[in-house]
């Protein structure tokens, strides 16, 4: 059964290259990997139709659908974007819907399963019930003639006479488009503007924009004559990448010139070796500007991971830890190792000459032999260790890692934490989430005090600290048992939580600080965003993140686990699966480490070109 599911996954998608596993963990298509959902040892006739529905599903979002095209004329804000994103899946799933009954039967299975296992098939209240959901199933219903599957009636009886009053006929003219990407989505960005999402599409002139790029023969791009053949997908996708370097070579020049000398130039004085430098400008100051405000912050809490449960308890769920993962923790640990190695290979590469004592240098053997009596011929091996050091791992405490996601977060951090300390660098482990689902205490009053209009972040943080930097790992080790506790997982303000690890970094006297966030998707917190704008925590991340990275000494870096952080970070790599964590995280590490090293060796050859 898996084999022939296997082979009509990359048939539709006409590809043999597609990579087709069966886990436990949620189906995902990321690249040339399809991750579908695990098939029973007896499965019954629903649960293979709904594992073909998936699997037709993402077959279709691979053969009908261009990404370039896609991120090109994709809107900026959260919700207008999570619209935009349903009713392109919805497109591609119609076409295949429309061509093969089959297809048809399976994703309406599919459909059927995940709004009936899911809190909309019973939904009673607007405010509960995503406009994306409901918008993308109206969709469906237009373009293939089938009805919305009984377990989404609910959720789209909600919203449909909102909808038809205000986007019908935009919805009708959809069908005529199903088979053109771009003019099926310059068409639902017409219905955006139509269900007052307008503002949110950052509206540009594409027309324009495209007679640009196929008709200007001298514009940005001049160099790049000879490939003037290439499809609009591919030359957009080269623009965007030639336009990343230059944002990351401006934001590294201004970061030089907004920061002190010492921080990031590796051509250091030694008698200021431990000093922590600041900007000039006062990155508090930055972080007041933003368009951002918590309605309270009285129920937030900053808390440590043993202060959260006793002591028995988190014996009992690091043992649970340990079991669940014996075997990747081989995986992880030979990794580690590695890491170490490459590390510690940098720091004995480091030699003192012109000394009166010490190994003879052979490259001086000359002046021996002019003048005997030279004193300065010998040299010596230092151990260069790396400028005072400190990496944060920040990882989501989301609810939607639970399982295997968050297990394999929390021992990689456990053991990388473990062979850094080896090699003398201090290592902080942070975990964020809220401490109750929609809302808490914090919503409470807001409700007591009138619902006043754009309260801003409506939810009460909590920031837990599993392993602070100056802890001793062997002290920290059980605390990270307590991610596997049940109900700890809430939901994540990824922005503040970013905030907060940043300041406990800026703060400490070491050198080089590194940020390390591990995600699995953008910031959700359902009460903040169903009382302000559908963007609103996205927005504060995206201004948090570039705040970071331009105007910080901290060197930023992000792991998505099936999400793509891309478009968020400049430093960033996405994984498909969480078992790729553990080399995800070392090699982005190493990388560091590895450009520290090479930026150090320049300046010591700068400073005796200086001295010859």
């Amino acid at each position: 059964m898996k084999r022939a599911l296997a082979v009509t996954v990359r048939a539709v998608a006409g590809s043999n290259e597609l990579d087709v596993t069966f886990t436990k963990d949620r189906p995902a298509l990321v690249g040339k990997h399809v991750r579908l959902p695990e098939l029973g040892k007896k499965p019954t006739p629903e649960a293979i139709a709904v594992v073909r529905g998936t699997g037709d599903a993402m077959a279709l979002r691979r053969a009908c659908h261009d990404e370039s095209l896609h991120a090109k004329l994709a809107p900026q804000g959260d919700q207008a974007r999570a619209i935009f994103d349903a009713v392109e899946q919805a497109r591609v799933e119609s076409i295949g819907s429309r061509a093969m009954l089959g297809v048809r039967h399976n994703i309406a299975s599919m459909l059927e399963e995940r709004y009936a296992h899911s809190p909309l098939a019973e939904v009673t209240d607007r405010a509960e019930a995503p406009l994306a959901d409901a918008i993308a199933l109206m969709v469906r219903e237009r373009l293939t003639g089938d009805p919305v599957p009984r377990s989404g009636q609910k959720l789209v009886n909600l919203w449909r006479e909102w909808i038809e009053e205000r986007a019908g006929k935009d919805l009708d003219q959809l069908a005529n488009a199903i088979e053109d990407q771009d003019a099926f989505a310059r068409l639902v960005r017409q219905l955006l503007s139509s269900i007052e999402l307008g503002e949110e599409l950052e509206e540009q002139d594409l027309d324009s924009e495209e007679e640009q790029d196929g008709d200007d023969p001298k514009g940005e791009n001049d160099e790049d004559e000879g490939t003037e053949d290439q499809s609009q997908g591919e030359r957009a996708q080269a623009e965007e990448a030639d336009q990343a370097g230059e944002e990351i070579e401006a934001g590294e020049s201004e970061a030089a010139t907004t920061t002190s000398e010492e921080v990031m130039d590796p051509d250091l004085d030694e008698e200021n070796a431990g000093e922590a430098r600041r900007p000039d400008n006062p990155f508090d100051q930055a972080v007041a500007e933003f368009d951002y405000k918590r309605y309270t912050t009285e129920f937030d809490e900053v808390v440590a991971a043993e202060d959260l449960c006793d002591e028995e308890e988190l014996d009992r769920l690091r043992a649970y830890l340990d079991k669940q993962l014996a075997n990747l923790q081989g995986v992880v640990g030979r990794l580690a190792n590695r890491l170490q190695r490459r590390l510690m290979a940098q720091q004995n590469r480091s030699w003192e000459f012109d000394l009166e004592e010490g190994v003879l240098d052979t490259a001086r053997l000359p002046r021996l032999i002019i003048d005997p009596m030279q004193p300065l011929s010998f040299k010596r091996e230092k151990d260069t260790n790396f400028r005072d050091t400190v990496v944060t791992l920040l990882i989501d405490n989301s609810g939607s890692m639970r399982g295997r996601p968050i297990s394999v977060a929390a021992t990689c951090a456990d053991i990388l934490a473990r062979t850094l300390e080896r090699c003398g660098v201090r290592v902080e482990i942070l975990g964020f989430t809220t401490r109750a689902w929609k809302g808490g205490q914090s919503r409470e009053k807001w409700l007591k005090d009138g619902k006043p209009a754009n309260p801003g972040r409506l939810n009460d943080l909590r920031h837990v600290i599993y392993k602070s930097a100056d802890m001793p790992w062997r002290r920290a080790k059980r605390n990270l048992g307590l991610m596997m506790r049940e109900g700890l997982l809430k939901e994540n303000i990824d922005g503040e939580a970013l905030l907060w690890a940043h300041q406990r970094l800026v703060a400490r006297p070491e050198q080089r600080k590194i940020l390390m966030m591990i995600s699995d998707g953008a910031p959700v917190d359902d009460s903040t965003l169903s009382v302000n704008p559908g963007n609103y925590l996205e927005r504060h991340l995206r201004s948090v993140i570039e705040l970071i990275e331009t105007r910080s000494p901290v060197e930023l870096i992000a792991i998505g686990i099936g999400h793509d952080v891309t478009r968020y970070y400049r430093r960033a790599v996405t994984i498909v699966d969480a078992e790729e964590l553990a080399g995800a995280m070392t090699e982005q590490l190493a990388a560091l480490f590895e450009e520290e090293s090479k930026r150090g060796r320049r300046a010591a050859s700068r400073r005796l070109l200086k001295a010859s």
